[in-house]
This record gives structure tokens, sequence and C-alpha cells, in this order.
């Protein structure tokens, strides 16, 4: 359905040349007074306007991506979070410096910027959008979103791009499409009800589907819905709940649909073209209470699918091709609802695809991408709940002193914060190594006082310690060989690590951390090659691009996500800007 669009565009012109484009709006008034009636202004200089060379994004360009773009969260379909650019390597990484910065709107903000034809388009806190020169960073226009009078706005994770607009998931649970060249509203549709269902993480669009996932605790759970690229309208609906009479209606212990709830989707899903699937991470619920005790009826489980699960979707009907569900009945908020990396290795002598990804607890499960089957499982070694793991079919044992019931805390490793979490790793397909940004710690799951609403419903709170084991070193960057299935290196720090990971052509990887800092590390060895000390806290993802020839670097700042709310008490002598300082840093080499 179309809806009326409450917003305000603002196109920028310092590209007075191009007669498209509304000249900027005259300054406020100021002590100096305005321009004066009698003089008039030389011309303003001459400047090629990146928006005039912007191209529309068709699925063979989101299939094979220019080097020097990034079109999507993770840049390619299959979410490998690598770039093939490596004009920046090893040998010279250490000269980088700042190419230019933009200030954003003040507030938390995880969101991972786009780069097409020049142009980067970067979200900020309070469902703004900015389009930037990626070479200078001069503005090119500005969108705004008034929001319901007591809608709090919140942060998203990534936006996407396809033919000639840019889609943005809304703090009003609404995907809104902008053309790229003016950012005014090409369509909006209604994805929910705001008050019962948001948005985090971002669209995945392919084949003409623009497929959202939702979040939230509304009774029957969450969904993913598709909506028509050109028109906005409703395709499909994918309800992440199993319900009574489906196939996984019985794995709720009985209870009725309105009282399922969870199956969040907080990060945008992969594809592979070649099968035609997207395949989703599915969170876990905090209603546990009714789950914890099975009811012992004849084909009913307590399992709560489809919970921790990968589904796989066909984008043109939203028919579920195959499920895994890698935790039934998750008791402690450790969901693996994070990226889902699409990747070739050869199995028992024959190259497959297989989708990777890992929960909280830092462990790894590898599924067949065209079906479902396990193949394998990598733990990280960072958590005390599965004690074995069926090598073949990856059923997990779960250790009896941390399943909820009695009336003493249970030391439960990692927190729910996650040793894992949606800060997604990197892979680098010519080496075969991912990288996997950690976080090393542990949680008290306390009975909560009578009366005194808990963090779970099987009547726990959660509260955050260190490792028992601890040394004061909390964050982990961890590269390991999906081939051997053997660690290659280890980085430890103080401060906790809190933005995705970037891995290139040129040997190297770049990831942040609490303490402000960005990165870059060797690829072989994890040595660090050159940081710098930023002015808020790193939370979203690095990207890399190129604009005429030339390699860049950039990454957006803004405290007060999901990670840098987590982590403090851990180090409390790290202290970041109280009053936040979104912005986007770009950084290249010198000339």
């Amino acid at each position: 359905m179309r809806l009326s669009v409450f917003s305000v565009v603002l196109v920028v012109s310092a590209y007075a040349q191009n007669p498209s484009i509304p000249a900027l709006p005259p300054p406020p008034p100021s002590p100096g007074g305005p321009l004066s009636p009698y003089a008039t202004l030389p011309p303003m200089p001459a400047k090629p306007n990146p928006l005039d060379k912007l191209t529309p994004v068709t699925d063979a360009l989101l299939q094979n991506p220019p080097a020097g773009d990034w079109l999507t969260w993770r840049r390619t379909y299959d979410d490998l979070g690598f770039s093939p650019l490596k004009q920046i390597d090893r040998t010279n990484v250490a000269a980088l410096r700042v190419a230019w910065t933009w200030s954003l709107p003040n507030g938390p903000n995880e969101a991972t910027p786009l780069v097409h034809d020049g142009v980067i388009f970067v979200h900020g806190f309070g469902d703004r959008v900015q389009a930037l020169d990626a070479a200078t960073g001069d503005l090119l226009w500005y969108y705004a979103r008034q929001l319901p009078e007591g809608n709090r706005p919140n942060v998203k994770r990534n936006l996407s791009i396809y033919a000639g607009t840019l889609l943005v998931p809304t703090s009003d649970s609404h995907l809104v499409a902008l053309d790229i060249k003016t950012g005014r509203v090409a369509w909006d549709h209604v994805l929910g009800d705001y008050k019962q269902n948001r948005v985090s993480g971002g669209p995945l669009v392919a084949k003409g589907k623009v497929m959202q996932g939702v979040t939230g605790s509304s009774p029957g759970g969450n969904y993913i819905i598709a909506l028509d690229a050109t028109t906005g309208q409703e395709a499909w609906r994918f309800y992440t709940i199993a319900r009574p009479g489906e196939p996984g209606g019985e794995s709720w212990n009985g209870l009725p649909l309105e009282k399922r709830n969870g199956g969040s989707v907080w990060t945008a899903g992969s594809y592979d073209p070649a099968l035609n699937l997207a395949y989703f991470g599915i969170a876990q619920t905090y209603d546990t209470g009714p789950l914890l005790h099975p009811v012992k009826q004849p084909g009913v489980t307590n399992d709560g699918l489809y919970t921790d699960s990968t589904v796989a979707l066909n984008p043109d009907t939203g028919k579920l091709a195959w499920y895994f569900q890698h935790m039934p009945n998750d008791q402690w908020d450790l969901d693996w609802a994070f990226e889902r990396q699409l990747i070739q290795l050869p199995v028992n002598g024959t190259i497959r695809t297989i989708a990777v990804t890992a929960g909280k607890e830092a462990i790894f499960d590898a599924v067949d991408a065209a079906t479902g089957k396990y193949d394998f499982s990598i733990d990280l070694g960072l958590q005390n709940v599965v004690t074995a793991i069926d090598p073949n079919t990856g059923a997990k044992t779960i250790n009896p002193k941390v399943i909820p019931g009695g009336s003493d805390p249970i030391m439960v490793c990692p927190h729910a914060g996650g040793a894992k979490n949606w800060i997604p790793s990197s892979y680098n397909p010519e080496t075969k190594i991912l990288y996997v940004p950690l976080v090393e710690s542990c949680m008290d799951l306390i009975p909560a006082p009578a009366g005194k609403r808990p963090f779970l419903s099987s009547g726990l709170n959660s509260t955050i310690r260190p490792r028992p084991d601890s040394d004061g070193k909390y964050g982990r960057f961890e590269a390991f060989n999906l081939m051997t299935r053997e660690v290659v290196w280890t980085q430890r720090q103080r401060a906790p690590q809190t933005t995705g990971a970037l891995a290139t052509a040129g040997g190297i990887v770049f990831n942040g951390s609490l303490d402000r800092f960005i990165r870059a590390y060797d690829g072989s060895n994890g040595m660090v090659l050159w940081e710098m000390r930023l002015n808020d806290v790193p939370s979203s993802c690095p990207i890399t691009y190129t604009v005429n020839g030339k390699q860049y670097i950039a990454v957006v700042v803004g405290n007060g996500g999901a990670h840098t709310v987590t982590w403090p008490a851990l180090v409390p002598e790290i202290q970041n800007p109280p009053d936040h300082g979104a912005a986007i840093w770009v950084f290249e080499l010198p000339r």
C-alpha cells in the first residue's frame, strides 16, 4: 500500500552549473547581515557532479559488483565482507591518513555506508540519509524523516540499493525507496506497527524483491516481508515463529500462537543466485519460561522453531526451502541471528557452497547451502553451554549445570552480549581465512526477586562478569582457516571489539574497538600495521572503495549501539564522549 510521506528532502548544489539541481538555500540570519542587494556573487567554481554519473544497479551488477563499489551490506551477496582492492596493502597501510570527515546526526550509529559510481550513501541517527561525494565528502542530497510523536529513533545496520533507488528502513517501521539522484521518495510501505515491530537490520534485495526482517515481541512473533522493488507492494511474508498446523508448528510446547513470540531478524540476509535462495538468521525468544520444561505430549516438542535457525527462502515466493536449527530451546539469549556467509569449500572431494554462521557462543556451524545438511562445526572455546556436538547431525549436548531451574546463580559463558555478535566476520576466499571480532566475557544468571520482571521469563536476570581465567583483556580478534579448521592467529587487547571486520586482497584486515581505535592488521599474522584514534566509537563495519582509481577506507562512528553499551562495566577506565560525535571518517594514502 502507498502511504503519505512524512519526510523532508534537501537537494544541495555546490555544483551550481547543473541546472537540474536546486541552488543552496539562503544562509540563516547572522550578525554580519544578509547578502547586500547591491552585490552580485562571482560564479561558483565549476565542479563535476558525481550524481550525473550514477547508473542503475541491476541484478547482474549485484551478482558481480565492480571492485571499487560497495553495493551491499557486506559488499557481495555471499556476505564475505571481502574487497578485491589491493592498492592499500601491508607495505603501505602505515601511511594511511585522513582524506575527509563528515559529521552525522549525533546518536548511536551502526550503519554500513554504500558506495556506487563515486557517491557514498550514509545513514544517520534520527532517520537521516545523506548522499556525499565519495572523493571529497561534499553533500549532494539529504533526506530526513519526520517520525510520529513519541516514536524514538533506533539504529539501522544497513541500506540497500537497487535500480535507481536507495532502500531505507525507518524507525516507524516503514521501508522507503529514495531516488538515488535526488533523495526524493519513490514509494513508502509500512512494515508493521512500530509499537510492536521494529527494524534494525536493513533489507536484502534480489530479483526485484526487497526482503526485510523485523524485530520485536509481538504476539505470534516476527516475520520477513518481501516488497516489489518497483512499486513497494507486498509480495509475500514468512513468519519466523512456526504456526500451529504448519511444519514446526508443534515445537512450541503446546503454546497457542498468541502466546508465542520472538524470532527477531537482526541483520540482513545473504543470497545465492545460482541456487536462488535467500538465507536469514532467526533469533531466540525472551519468553523462555513456557519452553523450559517439555509438556510430554505426543508429537509436541519444546524446540521453538524457527528460533536460533538458518532459514533458506525462495525470493520469488517466500516459500521455505529448508531450515537448520542450531540451538533448540535457547534459555540463555545466545541466539544465532547473524550473517550467513556463503563459502565455497571442498567437502568430501567436491567443491560445494556451504552456509557458515555462528551463534553468540562463537561456535561456527557449516551446512550445505542447497539442502541445509550439516557439514561441520568449529568451537572457538569461549563458551560453557555446549559440551559436545554430534559430528553427523550437529546436534548439541547441553551442560546440565547451566540449565535454569535452581535458586542459585548460574555462571554462563559467554555473556548474552555474545562472544560473537552481530558485528560480522570477514572471509578472504584467496587464503580461506575467516577473521572474527570477539569479546571474552561471561554472565551470572541470577534468580529475579519476587515481583520483579526478569530479563528471561524463566525467572532469571543477567549480570556481566569476566571469564574465570580472565587477565583483563576482553577484546579478541581471531583468524582461522576454514580448510584446515585451525586458528592462524589471535590478537587480544583490553578494549572489546565493536566493529565488523574488513579483509582485502592487499593482505590486510581492519577492525575497530571500544577505545575509539580503528586498526589495520596483517592478515597473515595479526600484526598491527596502522591505527588511528577517532572522535567516537566505531560501531559499524569498515568498507573500502575507489573513486577515479584511488582507494579509500571508510568507517562510521557513533557511540550507543549494542556493543558500546554492553561492555563498559568491564573496562570502567575507558571513557568516551558522553554527548556522542557521530561522523564518517575516510582515509587515503598520500598522493
